[in-house]
């Protein structure tokens, strides 16, 4: 873009690539996460453990693309902070391979089920335990378009972070 271009309309470097990096930092992990809740509460769709994990994950991810916004997006701190954020949501996006493995039967997974509860009794614990349903990492609950939820994460958490990381370093060559 032009110098006189950006003159004429100081606008146009809003989203340049590190505002665009940490916008789809912040903006990723909260999608994905909306999609794992809206899945598990209004899909019924109980998650595993490593379902767990690639959450835990994302959860990880906000707090530094939050942080991003702090300053400037050129600023080396705010750079750093959406990086931290694009690291966080890669590690979900590797966890969401593994997953997706286990469940094509590539990997060996756990021997582990999970099962949702929350009780302020015994009694309601007891009852909650033996209705909850078992869940495990080696079932597929359900595909799309022939792929698992762990692989549409991989896909999306694994392409995210590396286009995160292309736009927040894409300024520093100028």
């Amino acid at each position: 873009m032009s110098e006189a271009a950006l003159v004429a309309n100081p606008g146009a470097r809003r989203f340049n690539g590190p505002g665009t990096a940490r916008l789809i930092a912040l903006l990723l992990p909260l999608a994905l996460l909306a999609g794992a809740y809206g899945s598990q509460h209004f899909g019924g769709l109980y998650p595993c453990e490593m379902c767990w994990w690639q959450r835990y994950a994302h959860f990880a991810a906000i707090p530094p693309a939050v942080l991003a916004f702090s300053g400037s997006a050129n600023l080396t701190r705010s750079r750093a902070f959406t990086l931290l954020a694009a690291l966080a949501i890669a590690v979900s996006g590797a966890i969401g391979v593994y997953h997706a493995g286990v469940e094509a039967k590539i990997f060996e997974g756990f021997t582990q089920c999970t099962a949702m509860t929350t009780s302020s009794s015994t009694a309601d614990l007891l009852k909650q335990i033996t209705h909850a349903p078992l869940v495990r990492c080696d079932e597929v609950q359900f595909r799309f378009l022939g792929i698992t939820l762990a692989g549409w994460n991989a896909i999306f958490s694994l392409g995210g972070a590396a286009l995160i990381i292309l736009l927040a370093l894409r300024g520093r060559r100028a």
